[in-house]
């Protein structure tokens, strides 16, 4: 992504407080940590994309630890229910399993949500990664082609997402940026609504999940226009990158995370940190993972700290530029 002085500046401040928060293995935590069974929150219902991550987590991350590992569904709000609920717990056994929008822009983009995730979280592993496929109509053409003809039409196209604030929504606004085009935003209530109006032709583009998009693609109803990470991913690599498109400087990701309740020990925090990295790249389960749609990443604790700050102060600045508010 291009240098941005104003999104370095912010990216540098949330980075610098989070590494202070990081800070150094607490000398004084208890070796035998965990000492009862380990809860992981989930924001999401039984059977969506974080739960099934979680689930495939708890069960290594339960024998490496020697205590059971808890996958608890708190759904709603887009995460951010649960996501609460980590950061109010102090029994030191409790973590959360998490997507982009609950550790970077959940206040930014609604004041009134009940944590900060700056504050209130830490950071403990970015699990996995998946760029997002740019999907239209069937028959449409893909490519270089398919911006040349959107710039063409201006804003008499139209995009699809599944609401307002959600990452297809920033993203789609960033890559409007990008790209140079002016589709209109229409929200939907998911994403399967956004298909359909994408198959119906009511709609012209959507930023989708590789395991909805190319489904899809597959069998003939979508065209992959291209995927918004900078170069092809191992999730698609059948779809060329938007950068080969002529898109530059543009790389989007949706991605899940293990964090923590600001005030868990710092050595509890390394200590699953260097775990769930061992566990994600593991063979099977590394290839389990990338069947469920993502790219596995597994980093340290300042791994995802900074991706944290980079990703907050991007969404920051098209959520401030296009005046962004929560429906």
């Amino acid at each position: 992504m291009p240098s941005h002085p104003r999104r370095q500046a912010v990216a540098a401040a949330i980075a610098a407080g989070m590494f202070f928060a990081l800070g150094a293995p607490s000398t004084f935590a208890q070796a035998a940590w965990p000492s009862k069974p380990l809860k992981m929150v989930v924001g999401f219902p039984a059977g969506s994309s974080p739960d099934l991550t979680a689930r495939l987590l708890a069960e290594p991350l339960s024998q490496a630890l020697g205590q059971p590992v808890i996958v608890e569904n708190k759904a709603g709000a887009g995460g951010n229910i649960g996501a609460d609920a980590v950061a109010r717990a102090t029994d030191d056994h409790t973590i959360g399993l998490m997507i982009n929008g609950n550790l970077t822009i959940a206040k930014i983009l609604n004041p009134a949500t009940t944590y900060d995730p700056l504050k209130d979280l830490q950071p403990v592993s970015l699990i996995a990664v998946s760029p997002l496929v740019l999907a239209a109509p069937a028959g449409a053409p893909a490519g270089k082609a398919f911006f040349d003809q959107a710039r063409a039409q201006g804003d008499k196209l139209n995009y699809g997402t599944p609401g307002v604030g959600t990452v297809a929504h920033l993203g789609m606004e960033l890559l409007k940026a990008r790209a140079g085009i002016a589709p209109v935003h229409v929200p939907y209530p998911g994403n399967p609504q956004v298909i359909t109006a994408l198959i119906g032709g009511q709609i012209q583009m959507a930023l989708l999940p590789p395991g909805l998009a190319m489904a899809q693609v597959k069998g003939g109803k979508l065209q992959a226009v291209g995927v918004t990470s900078m170069g092809r991913s191992s999730v698609v690599p059948e779809v060329a990158s938007l950068a080969d498109a002529g898109v530059q400087g543009l790389q989007l990701e949706i991605w899940n995370a293990v964090a923590a309740p600001v005030g868990l020990p710092k050595a509890h925090v390394q200590k699953l940190a260097t775990l769930l990295a061992e566990i994600v790249r593991r063979p099977d389960i590394r290839q389990k993972i990338l069947n469920q749609g993502w790219q596995v990443a597994g980093t340290s604790p300042e791994g995802l700290a900074r991706r944290i700050a980079a990703d907050t102060a991007a969404m920051s600045e098209v959520i401030q530029k296009n005046n962004i508010k929560p429906n």
